[in-house]
């Protein structure tokens, strides 16, 4: 049995039993969960272990790649730019960046890269990871690219690109890629252990990802899928063994590649669940925060529609909890899930937002039963 450490007010005392549970019921290997009420912990839980040989236990500051959960935080730099005045979300994103106009996509808006409905799921030429480590190289491509599907009709999941084609109108506005501008503007600031990448003398902290085998008939559905699904979520491929690489973490790569703890994810979108403040300081007003939970329409979205029996809408960098529950039985919280399980969850509402990190990565990319059992708990205690 993994010990589980940190504090949990007796109020929660359900989350503390669902993620010792993870661990006993659910294959848990090292996590970390902290949950915030009104800006205040009222979770703060982590345990396990740092590595697959269980040598190394899961500490207080251990660090972890928490993949697509990373997409809020790379949103969050947009709305800033649009909350100052700098960005207008209705614009074309061709008038910040002129390249983008290539291939009929000159009246592609600035919204709809925040909610997936760029078209630009995925590049249609094959693209490797030492292509997805050069960002002037991604975003070239990108700006060339033939969208997928007519932009803007409905969504379709850009696992990779989404932070690249956000971060690059956030780059042309401020001159900084989004992982500085995060920094410089909010992590900073705040002091949230959160960054995208890793710098290198982290390493020492930061846990190993371990991959848990899909079976037979998932490699046989995944390979079955169409062009426009393998091109979002396999061109190229990553997993694991890629993000444990130095080369990954050393990249700039703002839908993916971010790290940190739960309590950073949970603080980060603790600023969507504050109405744009966290710890007294003001992030986005209040306008630009209730934008960020704008629904772009519900539709079954073009990428993940294969794996879900029901159709979602995405927000403005955030999916919506919805009539599904994915993030609590308010349907206008928000959040974000990674590939394999992690999640931060936003509900103004309640006041309530939630980290969830974890290094053994299950089979999907949205929804894992660890987070869900989690979130079942968060507002069974409230």
């Amino acid at each position: 049995m993994a010990q589980v450490r940190g504090r949990c007010d007796e109020r929660f005392a359900r989350v503390r039993t669902a993620f010792e549970e993870n661990f006993a019921l659910r294959d848990e290997l090292g996590a970390a969960v902290t949950v915030l009420v009104d800006g205040e912990p009222v979770v703060d839980l982590w345990g396990g272990w740092a590595d697959r040989a269980r040598t190394r236990p899961w500490e207080r500051d251990t660090l972890v790649n928490v993949w697509s959960t990373t997409k809020g935080p790379t949103a969050l730099c947009a709305h800033i730019l649009a909350d100052r005045g700098l960005l207008d979300l209705d614009a074309p994103v061709a008038s910040y960046w002129p390249e983008f106009a290539a291939a009929g996509k000159q009246n592609v808006k600035v919204r709809d890269l925040l909610s997936h409905r760029a078209g630009l799921a995925g590049l249609r030429e094959p693209h490797s990871l030492a292509d997805l480590y050069d960002w002037e190289l991604t975003t070239s491509r990108l700006a060339a690219t033939e969208p997928w599907w007519e932009p803007g009709t409905r969504s379709g999941y850009h696992a990779l690109t989404y932070g690249f084609l956000v971060g690059e109108v956030v780059r042309r506005i401020s001159g900084d890629l989004p992982g500085e501008f995060l920094r410089r503007e909010v992590t900073g600031p705040l002091g949230i252990d959160f960054t995208v990448g890793l710098p290198e003398k982290e390493a020492d902290r930061v846990a190993e990802l371990v991959t848990t085998r899909a079976s037979p008939a998932q490699a046989a559905f995944f390979a079955s899928l169409p062009p426009v699904v393998v091109a979002s979520l396999a061109n190229p491929v990553t997993g694991a063994a890629v993000a444990n690489t130095a080369a990954w973490r050393a990249a700039e790569i703002p839908a993916a590649n971010g790290h940190g703890t739960a309590r950073a994810v949970a603080a980060l979108y603790g600023i969507l669940a504050g109405r744009g403040t966290l710890s007294g300081r003001c992030v986005l007003s209040e306008d630009a925060a209730e934008r960020v939970r704008e629904g772009q329409g519900s539709c079954r979205d073009l990428v993940l529609g294969a794996g879900f029996a029901h159709e979602t809408e995405i927000a403005l960098g955030v999916w919506l909890s919805g009539p599904n529950a994915s993030y609590g039985p308010n349907p206008r919280a928000v959040g974000h899930d990674g590939a394999g399980g992690s999640c931060g969850l936003a509900d103004p509402e309640s006041g309530v937002a939630l980290g969830y990190v974890m290094n053994r990565m299950g089979v999907g990319l949205a929804d894992d039963p660890r987070k869900t059992a989690l979130v079942e708990a968060v507002y069974s205690s409230l």
